[in-house]
């Protein structure tokens, strides 16, 4: 058997330089002084390899913490290093880095022309957080062109490859842009959970930009859910992180997302100072920034008794937004339209309120189209497992003969185990964030929308009863207010768990929006689920108040309506209707009971 050759040993300068490169997500600052010093050494040595590695770190640091024309000379260079001496891994993530840059551009469709002729080469010579950052590249210009199912795909593979305990930090910059993803399609509280385990995976790390990024995008999600106020110490946070080197870099801080959190809140200084700070701000050629910052000129002039002007500013930015070459994402062009409906209305022009209004509510739509569809993408991923086969099946059939072949045989088979389950968890994720509710753990109601009308149909097919109920926590609302919201979340998700834990298997719990929630019970007649409500009823009076810390009082008790399947309903919509009637019965007689529908008696707690 022939020898094999040894693997040459990386140069001091080539180890440093790599080094540098695990550190850009975890010590920004170190990763820097570590590429420096790489890049002295390479040149004192005519170290070319080290050469390439040290500024393909620099690059990379630059893009992050500065423009994109600084960041090409260095990988630019760091590409014609490589080349030169055939590092192909080194070759691929140089002409990432470029690819990048155009995005940051805006030049998103040559970014991701460029990004997408890297990804098969990228795949086979990259490993960990290296593929990771060629993945996120890919998602993040499918983003940018509001396609919003491709980019899903290619972050949660990204994700997986970049774990916390091989990732070297990307994971949590990876959490960062999936929270970024979800908010354009508007599920800011799974964005938030997001959001929330980038911070943690950044505790301790000496990364201020990418905790800068991850404060900024808590403060879009709580601002999008009603929550303004308590944006402020995120923004005191990122307005006290210093724009140097160590801090943020020369990168603004999304003054403008600052400045409408602000206004909302109700801090008109802080938001008036946030506006002029964005204003005076050099930009790219990014239609989100443009759009961001003409919502946050055009509230600060509502505040300032400005319509007619704030009127001006957006109608001109919706124009600019349909002649951008680049498509700005669906939740600023929601924002804006609906912002704009609202002043055109106030000044009296219906006709165009009416034409915004109808922009609005068609985004509105897009948006849950792209949503629905992210669910599919693990297809995507099958068919590339597809040709992984067919390329091994080739490979089998030429090089059988020989010890290489075998070889690269079995690393094509480990290359497609590895697919396989990244394709798997794909499918599990999407299928989780599809029909699950995040803060309870029940299924959602596009499930239950989708579920009704076939159980409906089982149960008038086989001539067996089934049951719907419709439960709403009493005075839940009060909870919010004097408690605050992180109480009702912990109040709804008890009630999920309890409500989970209650049932059959066969049973379908589903939260149906805010603090109602929605059972399906097959083979069950409204009399049995009467009975398996009120003993559940009992149940939550004794829980309720431990999670609360108190007595009795909102929230610990519920109403609810039954209907079952031996009225004359002409559709699962009816029957559901029928229930609901009976809800609302059981709030206007004193809440705290459950009604049944065609019945007289009700079980009062």
């Amino acid at each position: 058997m022939p020898a094999v050759a040894s693997r040459p040993r990386a140069s001091e300068a080539t180890r440093l330089a790599k080094r540098a490169w695990k550190l850009l997500h975890l010590d920004s600052a170190r990763a820097i002084a570590s590429a420096d010093q790489a890049l002295a050494l390479a040149q004192a040595r005519q170290d070319e390899t080290g050469e390439g590695w040290a500024r393909l770190a620099r690059g990379f640091h630059l893009l992050y913490f500065a423009r994109p024309r600084d960041a090409e000379p260095e990988l630019s260079r760091a590409l014609t290093l490589f080349e030169a001496h055939g590092d192909r891994a080194g070759q691929v993530l140089a002409r990432t880095g470029l690819a990048r840059g155009l995005w940051r551009e805006g030049r998103f469709d040559e970014s991701l022309a460029a990004a997408l002729a890297l990804r098969d080469e990228g795949l086979k010579v990259l490993r960990g957080e290296q593929r990771g950052v060629l993945l996120n590249t890919i998602a993040g210009c499918y983003s940018a062109r509001n396609e919003s199912e491709h980019a899903f795909a290619y972050m949660y593979q990204a994700l997986r490859d970049a774990n916390p305990g091989r990732g070297n930090g990307f994971d949590a910059v990876l959490h960062c842009n999936l929270a970024h993803e979800l908010l354009q399609l508007g599920d800011y509280s799974l964005a938030l959970e997001h959001v929330d385990a980038g911070i943690a995976r950044s505790a301790g790390a000496g990364n201020a930009r990418l905790l800068c990024v991850l404060r900024v995008n808590r403060v879009i999600c709580l601002t999008e859910l009603g929550r303004a106020r308590e944006t402020l110490p995120d923004i005191a946070a990122v307005l006290a992180v210093p724009a140097d080197p160590h801090g943020r870099g020369s990168l603004a801080p999304a003054f403008e997302t600052l400045a409408i959190a602000a206004l909302q809140a109700g801090a008109l200084a802080l938001g008036r100072d946030l506006v002029n700070q964005a204003l005076a701000v050099e930009r790219e050629n990014i239609p989100d920034e443009h759009l961001e910052l003409a919502l946050a000129v055009a509230l600060l002039a509502e505040h300032d008794g400005h319509p007619a002007s704030a009127l001006a500013q957006l109608e001109a930015a919706c124009r600019d937004a349909e002649a951008a070459p680049a498509g700005a994402s669906l939740r600023l062009l929601c924002a804006v339209n609906e912002r704009l409906s609202r002043l055109q209305e106030a000044a009296g022009d219906t006709t165009a309120a009416l034409r915004t209004l109808r922009r609005c509510h068609a985004l509105t739509g897009q948006r849950a189209s792209i949503a629905s569809r992210a669910r599919y993408q693990a297809a995507a991923l099958q068919t590339e497992l597809l040709k992984l086969r067919l390329e091994l099946d080739e490979k089998d059939a030429e090089r059988r003969a020989s010890e290489r072949a075998q070889a690269e045989l079995e690393a094509t088979n480990r290359e497609l185990s590895h697919k396989i389950e990244e394709v798997q968890t794909l499918q599990a994720a999407l299928l989780q964030h599809a029909t699950r509710d995040a803060l309870t753990g029940l299924y959602n109601r596009r499930y239950m929308n989708e579920m009704l009308p076939a159980l409906w149909a089982a149960a008038r097919r086989d001539e067996r009863p089934m049951s719907v109920a419709i439960l709403d926590l009493d005075h839940f609302k009060q909870v919010n207010d004097e408690l605050g919201h992180d109480a009702g979340d912990r109040l709804l998700a008890a009630f999920g768990r309890l409500l989970a834990a209650s049932l059959r298997r066969s049973d379908v719990a589903c939260r149906y929006g805010g603090e109602e929630f929605c059972v399906l019970m097959p083979g069950t007649e409204a009399a049995a689920a009467r009975r398996k409500l009120a003993r559940l009823l009992e149940r939550w009076r004794v829980q309720a108040p431990l999670q609360l810390g108190s007595g009795g009082g909102p929230g610990t008790s519920f109403s609810a309506g039954v209907a079952d399947t031996r009225g004359a309903d002409a559709s699962a919509h009816a029957l559901l209707q029928r229930a609901d009637r009976e809800l609302l019965s059981a709030k206007r007689e004193g809440r705290n009971q459950v009604r049944v529908a065609a019945a007289q008696d009700a079980t009062t707690g």
